[in-house]
């Protein structure tokens, strides 16, 4: 399938749409290195299911001045079979969080990790949806830093408290039930779900953690590391398009995006806002869906819905 054709398509517009998301580590020490006007907070949210507490690295050595952001505590609500397993936090309870990592009303926030910004998403997603609006992910991450020879400091770093106001509602979210309205048309409609996470998993293949194998009838795999260069920085805008066109978005198309746990999908939401393309996340994602038996699963690579008289794997 061609690209779609959008007046997000012209170079100038992706270009905009890219600077609202991403920063480059060179334009990152610059900032650093500005003394007043802007005020800049760093966040370093190093994290994976291999290694959930990315602490100790972030001890270890951190872009200087950053603080660190653990994902399970700071950017999730209790997990729970209901909920998933990175429900969103309350408000409140991030708003707190922001407010201890120096964040104030206005501030311009970037977000890094050293997984092309498979985590450092979830907090750029977390902080537009609490209503901050300059949040941008590190492109690259830690290793763009490392390669323009961006210097590391090492121990925690002190911060004075910043009095930012979070409110609900920047960014658009789904629940199970909206999901379960998309699951149920046979062409999709004017409406598109994707399925952020691996083809082994989507597939069925594998499951490593959730309830169940498979992926929510109808969904189209479009995995995250494929929004990604082999070092980790975003794809140029026009390969974005090209593998986003092939997964079924168009203009006018609704866009639903969804993962294991509502992490690597907001990296799904980043990289499509970085092409003019607003997309909605569905927090409970896999975990959520799958741990209800009365909800259907389809398993293998073709992402049409089973029939009536098929309807999806009994588990």
């Amino acid at each position: 399938m061609s690209t779609f054709d959008s007046d997000a398509g012209s170079s100038s517009a992706n270009g905009a749409s890219r600077a609202t998301v991403l920063i480059t580590a060179q334009q990152l020490q610059e900032l650093l290195g500005t003394d007043g006007g802007t005020h800049l907070v760093v966040l370093d949210v190093r994290w994976s299911l291999a290694e959930p507490d990315g602490r100790r690295f972030y001890i270890a050595g951190h872009i200087p001045g950053a603080q660190f952001v653990d994902l399970d505590a700071d950017l999730s609500g209790p997990p729970a079979p209901e909920t998933g397993r990175h429900p969103l936090p309350d408000v409140a309870d991030l708003q707190a969080a922001a407010r201890s990592w120096g964040v104030g009303d206005g501030d311009t926030v970037v977000v890094y990790d050293d997984s092309g910004g498979t985590a450092a998403a979830r907090a750029w997603w977390l902080l537009r949806w609490g209503g901050i609006a300059d949040v941008r992910i590190l492109d690259g991450g830690l290793a763009a830093w490392h390669t323009i020879g961006g210097i590391l400091e090492d121990g925690a770093v002190g911060v004075t408290p910043g009095d930012v106001t979070l409110t609900a509602g920047g960014m658009p979210v789904a629940d199970a039930a909206r999901v379960a309205e998309l699951a149920g048309r046979p062409d999709g409609g004017a409406a598109v779900l994707l399925d952020a996470r691996a083809p082994e998993r989507y597939s069925g293949q594998n499951e490593p953690i959730d309830p169940r194998a498979g992926h929510i009838p109808g969904a189209h795999n479009a995995p995250t590391v494929a929004n990604l260069t082999e070092d980790l920085t975003f794809r140029p805008a026009e390969q974005l398009r090209e593998r986003f066109a092939e997964a079924g978005v168009g203009p006018d198309v609704e866009v639903v995006v969804y993962c294991g746990s509502g992490v690597t999908a907001a990296h799904e939401v980043a990289a499509l806002a970085s092409i003019g393309v607003p997309a909605t996340l569905y927090p409970g994602s896999w975990s959520q869906w799958s741990a209800d038996a009365a909800r259907p699963v389809a398993t293998g690579f073709d992402p049409r819905p089973p029939s009536a008289e098929s309807p999806g794997r009994p588990e």
